[in-house]
């Protein structure tokens, strides 16, 4: 393991699609579905072998700080920051390797979501390991996944026609193409060099800021004026300029902009995002009749249904349905909607139900 390598895990986001269970306090990253470990907690896991836990920063935000500080004690407690505004990921990013290149001016970053699942563990620390040497000759590499369908909610990575999927070799990126239609979609898949967008990306922390400062300037001159980490009037000074900062994702502000960005096209290594209540049905064990739960299930001409409850369900003569329960909230839903799950949370941020968010 190289002491210039970093890894930073993105953990700000409320998973709305997962409420009731997902609430701002308690939010997806921080929740276990697959086993005792939560989401966050299986990030660091796989990542340890490759990364120091003294090498491991999170960004979060306030209402999640001490929760994932209580979850991850091997990391240490400053290194889990808390975003004064939500700003979307090219500020979180730029946050991170400014502090980073101040700290080790040699650092490369290497950036993963929080509440992502990774069934071959091994496997993708192959790659990982390969895009952390590849940032290591000063390239932006991001890690492509092979899909398994044509899906219409990831954006894109096209990579050349002659890609090999498991090869671990970083490739020049010929383009990225946002959330397609399903015809679009199609057509990606067939064509076999057309890789989703998952969210990972290792660059040296100087190439990071030198591209904010081309492609991003007011928020790499707000960025570039903050005072060391260690200093004493940093948690002050963040909160003064971070909402300040542009609200943009890293894909639209850096990536689709940079002349030369760098891919590594991934084969199989049992990815899942779990964005939404249906994934988590997908990947859970089920009975003969395509039941899953957690927790105490009962169902009699009842099929593929999800149930997380801490008490007993019953069901009789349903299908395909979500249901959730906890102190204050029930929810039932068809799984083929179990996307539109966020929309009710919409409504209940315009209705002010603060006791429900």
């Amino acid at each position: 393991m190289s002491n210039n390598r970093y890894g930073l895990i993105m953990a700000g986001g409320r998973g709305t699609r997962f409420w009731p269970r997902s609430r701002k306090r308690n939010a997806k990253q921080v929740l276990r579905f697959f086993g005792e470990r939560t989401l966050i907690q299986q990030t660091v896991d796989r990542l340890k072998p490759v990364l120091p836990p003294e090498n491991i920063w999170v960004i979060t935000n306030e209402l999640l700080q001490g929760e994932i500080r209580s979850q991850l004690p091997e990391i240490p407690k400053k290194q889990i920051l808390a975003e004064p505004a939500q700003r979307n990921t090219a500020p979180c990013i730029g946050l991170a390797a400014q502090i980073l290149h101040k700290m080790n001016p040699e650092a490369v970053l290497g950036v993963f979501p929080a509440d992502h699942l990774i069934l071959k563990e091994s496997r993708f620390r192959n790659f990982v390991k390969a895009a952390y040497r590849a940032a290591e000759g000063n390239r932006v590499v991001v890690l492509g996944i092979q899909p398994r369908w044509a899906e219409t909610g990831y954006g894109y990575i096209e990579f050349p026609k002659n890609v090999k999927a498991g090869a671990t070799e970083a490739l020049a990126v010929t383009s990225f193409r946002e959330k397609p239609d399903a015809r679009t979609a199609k057509r990606f898949v067939e064509r076999g060099n057309f890789f989703w967008n998952a969210g990972m990306f290792f660059w040296r922390a100087e190439l990071i800021l030198d591209l904010m400062r081309k492609h991003q300037p007011k928020t790499a001159t707000l960025l570039a004026g903050l005072p060391s980490f260690r200093s004493k009037s940093f948690k002050e000074e963040l909160a003064e300029v971070y909402p300040l900062c542009e609200d943009i994702s890293v894909d639209y502000a850096i990536l689709e902009k940079a002349e030369e960005v760098s891919g590594i096209a991934l084969d199989d290594i049992g990815w899942n995002d779990v964005g939404s209540w249906s994934a988590v049905y997908d990947l859970a064990d089920k009975d003969q009749n395509g039941n899953a739960s957690r927790g105490d299930l009962v169902a009699e001409n009842s099929r593929g249904n999800y149930v997380d409850a801490a008490k007993t369900v019953a069901l009789v003569g349903v299908h395909n349905l979500v249901v959730v329960d906890t102190p204050d909230a029930l929810l039932v839903a068809s799984r083929e909607q179990a996307q539109d799950v966020s929309k009710l949370v919409k409504t209940l941020d315009q209705q002010k139900r603060e006791d429900l968010l």
